[in-house]
């Protein structure tokens, strides 16, 4: 597999996260604001977009996993890392790489609320379009982007290219 075009530059996803993290600061002004990133994909979405956002902010990752090695997910969720923090009163922000079928945060978000944060909402830097997903608000979201493999930013295939400072479309070779 290689990298077949650049979908999304440097420059786009800067200026998103920009705009993303302004909003974020008006919203949460003066509230106990809890990131919480969905490794591994977000951890660099989420480093980026924390450093345009203006309020105190605590962190806290999860680990979860769908899909294995596979560029399909299987629809079956395992938690492999739970929070360490307790999130019952405090205002969480769940940062997401990508929305692809939305079983996996769809499954997350249900798990997050029995534990009765003040609030819970949803910040993503891509989602998939023409994807059947379960209901997800998304208060800050990204881009939109076709139904494509997609790598970069965070994005892995076979745990390779994360670190690419782009969002490009993997093709066979």
């Amino acid at each position: 597999m290689k990298i077949g075009r650049t979908l999304i530059s440097e420059e786009e996803i800067s200026s998103k996260l920009a705009e993303m993290g302004a909003a974020i600061s008006r919203d949460y002004e003066g509230k106990d604001l809890l990131m919480i990133g969905i490794l591994k994909g977000a951890f660099i979405v989420m480093a980026d977009l924390s450093r345009h956002i203006t309020v105190p902010v605590a962190f806290d990752f999860m680990a979860v996993s769908s899909y294995g090695s596979a560029t399909k997910t299987s629809g079956v969720v395992r938690i492999l890392k739970d929070l360490d923090t307790e999130i019952t009163g405090r205002h969480v922000l769940i940062v997401e790489d990508i929305i692809d079928s939305g079983l996996t945060l769809h499954y997350l978000i249900k798990n997050l609320a029995v534990r009765k944060p003040a609030s819970l909402d949803l910040a993503a830097l891509l989602i998939k379009d023409g994807i059947e997903r379960p209901p997800l608000e998304v208060k800050y979201p990204g881009f939109s982007i076709p139904n494509e493999f997609v790598v970069g930013f965070g994005l892995d295939y076979a745990e390779r290219y994360r670190n690419l400072p782009f969002i490009g479309v993997l093709e066979e070779e």
